[in-house]
């Protein structure tokens, strides 16, 4: 076998990038994951145990290894294990039932599955129909349910027995990246990259302030020379936008902090002990909360390390941005757009009196990014014209196991290969992109298009809703009417009329819901993404509220 060694030459590959900030930030603090703590060379020697005791147990090169866990040490511990012996990681959604595991199971053709033992049950319902899974290795968790075979490798067993050495093969920036996405609609997809590809649009190969791009590998290291940034990123690291605050923070030396479970509270006691610069969240699904927790209990927290509220993947609306200025007003906070396809297809900075309430962020344009109309003719700045977001360079090689849905998204205008996810926009008069929503679950209201993010930001700013989604209902005359389903503050409601006055305020009228459904909670993924399927059951299964 071949040796991967701090003398070989650094290439954008995941495992080589996360070996080389080993070398130069060691005895750095990398992670903490509630309470539990590893620098970056502690983090290498566990990820090298494991990796050998993967490939005693017959996993190598391209072969698939599903990760189901909570957030936690063992989570990044087992996807760098996974990059050093050029295997792929496959994200696992804890929250998914078990047809759900089945199809994700078998779709992804699982080898080996890490997972903690509070989900043992689930493994071991669905292990004789898994043909392909061979290897099971289970975290401890404080739970009790019992193994899903007698052949199940315990963890830090599987550590103990690993070597710590790093003396793996050479690797390559082609070798492949899978991140499954469930997206809003639909089953989940696995989104296949290629290292280089997915570190130039997802991993801060290219800077997103400069829109410039990295020449050389070893220019991870070097950016990390200076001061050391405390990240949290609150979601799931099922989450791209989360695996992404790990994997590339962890290029440059930066230290990471994560939780298991989402507590509004523990989340701002957390940024507060350890010292927190930035944190991430997914959207209003978890800003709303957090910063209710500010309005009444603020002087709880010391906050003045914290400067930056990134957000991605979920819609963060202006009046929830302002209430944080209110409390934070010295804080930056970032919009980012983008997909599990594209990357990170732009991105704007809100500070203190900039906000405003549109349909989605309007961001300055990443990479190749580029809109599309109809006609597959790039949308002309300032034209109104609504059009599709697209990507080319670095891109995806497409959906793993799907070459329909592959054919559908990853497109080719004009000689030039584009992915275009169905991200509806607009193209400002400076060429920023205003993004409307995703096209899948766009309303048609007797030919007008309406898209839920907008409507659900101006419903969402009612002072009695906690959280809104918003989706389409069947109606005779307009083909689709706009119905809301709200979860009210405790101990507060409000009616149609009052959410259609509020809105008027804020949209246009053709906008504006014609049905209200009140719920406790509204249904929405790991990552804060609503769920627009649950909210279609609930039009045709309930009552609207008048």
């Amino acid at each position: 076998m071949g040796t991967c060694s701090s003398l070989d030459p650094v290439t954008f590959n995941l495992a080589d990038l996360f070996e080389a900030a080993v070398d130069a930030f060691g005895e750095r603090e990398y992670l903490v994951a509630d309470g539990n703590r590893r620098t970056y060379a502690e983090m290498e020697e566990r990820a090298n145990r494991l990796a050998h005791h993967l490939l005693e147990a017959g996993v190598g090169p391209g072969d698939h290894v599903g990760i189901y866990s909570y957030n936690s040490v063992e989570w990044v511990e087992t996807a760098w294990a996974v990059f050093k012996i050029r295997a792929v990681w496959i994200n696992i959604n804890y929250r998914y039932v078990e047809e759900e595991l089945r199809y994700l199971f078998t779709n992804a053709n699982l080898k080996a599955l890490v997972f903690q033992r509070e989900f043992a049950p689930h493994v071991a319902a669905l292990r004789d129909s898994l043909p392909t899974l061979e290897h099971l290795i289970i975290i401890e968790d404080g739970t009790d349910e019992a193994d899903p075979g007698d052949d199940v490798v315990a963890y830090e067993d599987a550590l103990a027995a690993g070597s710590p050495l790093r003396d793996f093969e050479p690797r390559s920036e082609e070798d492949l990246y899978i991140l499954y996405t469930g997206g809003t609609t639909g089953m989940p997809k696995g989104v296949v990259w290629q290292h280089k590809d997915v570190v130039f649009a997802l991993g801060g190969g290219v800077d997103p302030t400069t829109n410039t791009r990295l020449e050389r590998p070893e220019e991870f290291v070097e950016r990390g020379q200076g001061f050391v940034i405390t990240h949290f990123p609150i979601a799931p690291l099922m989450h791209g936008a989360t695996q992404w605050s790990v994997l590339g923070r962890s290029f440059v030396g930066d230290r990471i902090i994560l939780t298991a479970r989402f507590d509004a509270e523990r989340v701002w006691r957390t940024a507060a002990d350890e010292k927190v610069n930035s944190m991430m969240v997914t959207g209003d699904a978890m800003a709303k909360p957090l910063v209710e927790v500010l309005d009444t209990k603020l002087d709880e927290f010391d906050l003045s390390n914290l400067f930056a509220v990134v957000s991605s993947a979920a819609l963060f609306s202006a009046p929830v941005k302002d209430r944080y200025f209110v409390h934070l007003p010295n804080i930056m906070i970032t919009d980012a757009i983008g997909s599990s396809e594209s990357g990170n297809n732009g991105m704007t900075v809100v500070t203190k009196d900039t906000t405003a309430m549109k349909s989605g962020p309007t961001v300055s344009r990443l990479g190749d990014t580029v809109v599309f109309d109809e006609d597959m003719v790039q949308v002309e700045p300032g034209s109104g014209v609504i059009g599709k977001i697209a990507r080319s360079g670095d891109i995806p090689v497409g959906y793993y196991n799907d070459p329909v849905k592959t054919a559908e998204v990853f497109i080719t205008v004009d000689g030039t290969r584009y992915v275009m996810p169905g991200d509806f926009a607009t193209v400002e008069s400076d060429g920023s992109i205003t993004l409307l929503g995703r096209g899948s679950v766009v309303i048609n209201s007797g030919g007008e298009k309406i898209f839920p993010e907008e409507v659900e930001s101006a419903v969402r700013s009612h002072p009695a809703v906690t959280d809104a989604i918003v989706c389409g209902a069947p109606d005779e005359r307009w083909g689709q009417t706009v119905a809301a389903i709200i979860a009210p503050r405790p101990g507060q409601t409000a009616t149609l009329a009052e959410i259609q006055e509020h809105c008027r305020n804020h949209i246009a009228g053709y906008k504006v819901p014609r049905l209200l459904f009140i719920v406790d909670a509204i249904q929405r993924s790991p990552s804060g993404k609503p769920d627009y399927r649950w909210a279609t059951d609930i039009v045709e299964t309930q009552t609207p509220a008048v």
